[in-house]
């Protein structure tokens, strides 16, 4: 009996409080450095500053649209990643931005972007909203279809 009990506040004990794992593919970063992981979270300063390097390519993942950041090359949804990988760089070594409203789905986007190979993925950490709440503009128009 006090074996069953002590089995029982164990087992109910498990996981209780703990914080689960970090995701192995995001890395929380404020600044760019060689990536090591499948995405990193950066700050709005300095995704402005991956947006500009001029080897990566920029992609806005949000659906519907609500706004673009300038530099963006091309729209994709989150949702089709996969299905509308030929919009996507071939060559998988290409630096990607990605981002969206809030977050969310470019968390979703970034997890399907490792699973097709690409490797240096950074994410607008807050998205849209944390953009515009620093002071940065958004813009009105897409940059391209999204298919």
């Amino acid at each position: 009996m006090a074996l069953a009990a002590l089995l029982a506040v164990l087992l109910a004990g498990c996981g209780a409080g703990q914080t689960p794992p970090a995701d192995p593919t995001r890395q929380e970063t404020g600044a760019s450095s060689t990536p090591q992981t499948a995405s990193r979270l950066l700050e709005p300063a300095a995704f402005a500053a991956a947006v500009a390097e001029p080897t990566r390519t920029t992609i806005n993942v949000h659906v519907p649209f609500e706004g673009a950041i300038e530099g963006t090359d091309i729209d994709v949804p989150f949702d089709r990643i996969a299905t509308d990988a030929a919009r996507l760089p071939t060559n998988r070594t290409t630096s990607l931005a990605i981002y969206c409203k809030s977050g969310r789905m470019s968390a979703i986007a970034a997890t399907e972007l490792a699973r097709l190979g690409y490797r240096d993925v950074v994410e607008l950490r807050g998205g849209m909203d944390a953009w515009r709440q620093q002071g940065f503009a958004l813009l009105t128009t897409p940059s391209t279809p999204a298919g």
